[in-house]
Formats: C-alpha cells, sequence, structure tokens
C-alpha cells in the first residue's frame, strides 16, 4: 500500500487537534488587560501542546519520508500514535485550567509519555516492514534523543505529585530539545538522493 492515504489522513486528524486545542481557549467577557490575566496558565498550556503536536507533525513527515510502503503493522501503530495525541486537548484544558497542579500535571505527561511510546513503536513498525538496512534505522542510529525523551517524561510523570512545576519544567525542556530541527533523517534522504 501507498503512504498517501496514511500522510493525508494523519495531517487531517493533527489539524483537528489543533482547531480543538484552540477552539478549548475561551474569549473573556471584558476589555481590560485584567480580564486576559485569568486566561495566562491555559494559553501557556495551549503554547506549549501546540509546540508538541507541531513537533510530533514535523517528525512524523520525515519520518514517513523514509517509507516505501504502509504495512498493517505501521497503519496501527500510526492510529495508536493518532489517539493519543487526539487527547493532548482534553490534558491541556485541564491542565492550563488548574495551573498544572498536581493530577492535572501527571496526567499531561501521561499523555506525552504515551505519545512518544507509540511514536516509537511506529518508527519500529516502519523499520520491520523496511528491513533492518531501513533508511529510518540508518538515520536515527541508538534513537538516544527519542529514548531519552521517554525517561524524562517518566521522571516529570514521577515528581508531578510532589512538585508539579518541576514536571511542567521537564515537559518544556523536552519540547526545548526537539525544537532544535532533527536533521537526521534529513542528512539521511539527502544523502540517498547522491
Amino acid at each position: 500500500m501507498g503512504k498517501s492515504r496514511l500522510e493525508a489522513f494523519s495531517d487531517g486528524v493533527i489539524a483537528i487537534i489543533i482547531t480543538i486545542m484552540v477552539l478549548e481557549m475561551k474569549v473573556p467577557h471584558g476589555d481590560s488587560l485584567a480580564h486576559l490575566t485569568p486566561l495566562l496558565p491555559i494559553f501557556l498550556s495551549y503554547v506549549l501542546s501546540f509546540v508538541y503536536i507541531g513537533i510530533y507533525w514535523n517528525n512524523h513527515h520525515h519520518m514517513l519520508h523514509t517509507a516505501k510502503r504502509v504495512t498493517a503493522p505501521v497503519l496501527w501503530a500510526n492510529l495508536h500514535l493518532l489517539f493519543w495525541l487526539s487527547l493532548m486537548p482534553f490534558t491541556t484544558g485541564w491542565a492550563g485550567e488548574n495551573h498544572f497542579s498536581a493530577l492535572p500535571a501527571m496526567l499531561y505527561g501521561v499523555d506525552l509519555l504515551m505519545a512518544s511510546i507509540a511514536y516509537w513503536l511506529l518508527q519500529n513498525a516502519i523499520i520491520a516492514s523496511e528491513g533492518p538496512d531501513s533508511l529510518l534505522r540508518s538515520a536515527i542510529g541508538k534513537d538516544i534523543k527519542g529514548k531519552g525523551s521517554i525517561v524524562l517524561y517518566g521522571a516529570a510523570i514521577a515528581v508531578a505529585l510532589p512538585v508539579p512545576w518541576l514536571s511542567l519544567a521537564i515537559y518544556v525542556l523536552v519540547a526545548l530539545l526537539w525544537l532544535i530541527p532533527d536533521k537526521r533523517i534529513e542528512n539521511a534522504l539527502l544523502s540517498e538522493e547522491t
């Protein structure tokens, strides 16, 4: 099976996720800055989640460029990833409404952890379908950044109950690590073309 339907479906779902997140931000009743102040935590949680969704979309896009075909395990792994990303509007809203207090911060981290595991499973499903000498396998190498993110999410979840602000700091740190463009796949695609 070709990958164009998978890409189009994934892009559509991700666009809907972003739309739902922004629609969760309610317009204040008033025209002063004082009316905006209570919305700041909600807005900041939206910004963080928007960045995360953007990171997943960007990396998903690059990863699928390495695939030559799509198998049933790849389709299911992709749906698994989209499931966890589709929960992002809920966990974002709850965390923002409650100023990243302990339990909402923990659930936000569980969603991020599960999305990162789902991405890792999708990555491995593509590698399994393409073989051990696949372009994706050579591009990601030992995938220290991906595996390290999973560990950091686990640590953030563990500290969410006693120190919720620290879990938020870890979520921001992981996002910053991924904001730096990951050139591994791009470089592998360029070297294959030459």
